[in-house]
C-alpha cells in the first residue's frame, strides 16, 4: 500500500443508512455505517472486548453496536456505552478501535490511509467526473493484488493478444513508443500501436502529434480511465482487499444520449460491453505470479510497458518516501 493516501473503496450505494457494512480493506476487517445525518463513519471492525465482528452488529443513534454484548461504540473509535457496566459508567481510555477518516463523494466511499491530521482536503477523482457526467457501475473480486489489477489497464502491448475479438481487432501487435506524461500524480499515456508490416517501431520522442492519440491515465493511488472521447470514458477504481484480492469497480460514462431514460439505458449497455472485455483481461491476470508487483522483481520489461514501468517507480518512490 501506498501510504497517506485517500483510496476508494466502495461504492457509495454500498453503506445504507440503518446498517452497518463489513468488508475487508488494507488487509484488515472494517466496519462501516452512516450516522444519523447520513455521515459515512469507518472502524476497525473486531470489538475491543471479546473479537466479535462489528458488522454483524446494528445501528443504535449514531453509534455501531457490538452484537456479542452491546458495547456501542462513537465514530472517533471510543466506547462510549459498556452495557454490563450500566449505562452512566466511565468506559475506560482502552476500550477503543482505531478509526478511519472517511468521506462519501463522487459515489465512491473514500478512506484515508494514514493518520487523519495528514489528509489532504482534497480527494483524488478524475476532475471530468466530479459533476454531470451520468455513469453505469459494476464491480467484481479479482483474487490478485491491486498492482497486477491495475497494471493491466496499464498494459498497451497485450490488445491484439487477449481481445483480438472486441478491443484488439485489426492485429495491431506493433507498439510505437508509448508516450508518457506525469502531472502531479496523474500519469497520462499515448498509444500507436499499428500492423507489423516489416517496420521499426518507433520511439517515444519519435512520434509525431502524439497529443492527437488516444489516450488513457492513471491517478495515484488506485484510479484509471480510458479517455475515448470527450463525452465517453471508462474509469474503474480498484479497492485493495488485501495482498492477495482487489475489488474493481468499473464504471462506464457517457453524456452523447441525456434523454432521462435513454442515458440510463446507454450507460447499463456500455458498461455491460466493458464486463466482457474485463472478463478476457481476468483469465490471463489471475494466473500472473507472483500476485503482487513491485519496482525489481526480476521481470524482463519491454519499451513498450513504459506506463507499467513509470507505475512501479512512482509507487515505489511514494512508498519509500512515507517510510
Amino acid at each position: 500500500m501506498i501510504p497517506n493516501q485517500w483510496y476508494a473503496i466502495l461504492s457509495s450505494s454500498e453503506v445504507k443508512k440503518g446498517t452497518p457494512v463489513g468488508v475487508v480493506r488494507f488487509g484488515r476487517r472494517l466496519v462501516l455505517w452512516r450516522d444519523e445525518n447520513g455521515e459515512v463513519a469507518c472502524l476497525d471492525g473486531t470489538c475491543c472486548h471479546r473479537g466479535a465482528d462489528l458488522a454483524t452488529g446494528r445501528v443504535c443513534e449514531g453509534h455501531v453496536c457490538c452484537p456479542f454484548h452491546g458495547l456501542r461504540y462513537a465514530a472517533d473509535g471510543h466506547v462510549v456505552t459498556i452495557p454490563a457496566n450500566g449505562r452512566d459508567a466511565e468506559v475506560p481510555e482502552n476500550f477503543l478501535v482505531r478509526s478511519w477518516l472517511a468521506v462519501d463523494a463522487f459515489g465512491f466511499i473514500w478512506v484515508f490511509y494514514g493518520k487523519p491530521e495528514d489528509a489532504p482536503d482534497d480527494l483524488p477523482m478524475f476532475a471530468e467526473f466530479r459533476s454531470g457526467f451520468p455513469f453505469a457501475e459494476r464491480s467484481e473480486v479479482w483474487n490478485v493484488h491491486y498492482s497486477r489489477a491495475i497494471e493491466n489497464q496499464l498494459d498497451v502491448i497485450h490488445l491484439p493478444f487477449v481481445h483480438p475479438n472486441t478491443i484488439g481487432r485489426g492485429h495491431k501487435t506493433l507498439v510505437n513508443g508509448p508516450v508518457t506524461k506525469w502531472d502531479a500524480d496523474t500519469l497520462t499515456f499515448y498509444v500507436k500501436n499499428e500492423p507489423d508490416r516489416g517496420q521499426k517501431p518507433q520511439t517515444a520522442e519519435e512520434i509525431e502529434n502524439w497529443e492527437q492519440l488516444n489516450s488513457l491515465q492513471y491517478r495515484v493511488p488506485n484510479l484509471w480511465q480510458n479517455r475515448i472521447s470527450d463525452d465517453m470514458r471508462i474509469m474503474a477504481a480498484f479497492a485493495p482487499i488485501d495482498e492477495e484480492n482487489t475489488k474493481i469497480y468499473l464504471r462506464f460514462y457517457q453524456r452523447k444520449v441525456n434523454a432521462p431514460v435513454l442515458r440510463e439505458l446507454v450507460c447499463v449497455a456500455g458498461n455491460l460491453a466493458n464486463g466482457v472485455i474485463l472478463h478476457q483481461d481476468r483469465r490471463v491476470v489471475l494466473t500472473q505470479r507472483p500476485k503482487k508487483t513491485e519496482l525489481q522483481m526480476g521481470e524482463n520489461l519491454l519499451r513498450g510497458d513504459k506506463p507499467v514501468i513509470e507505475f512501479r517507480a512512482r509507487r515505489d518512490e511514494l512508498k519509500r518516501a512515507a517510510e
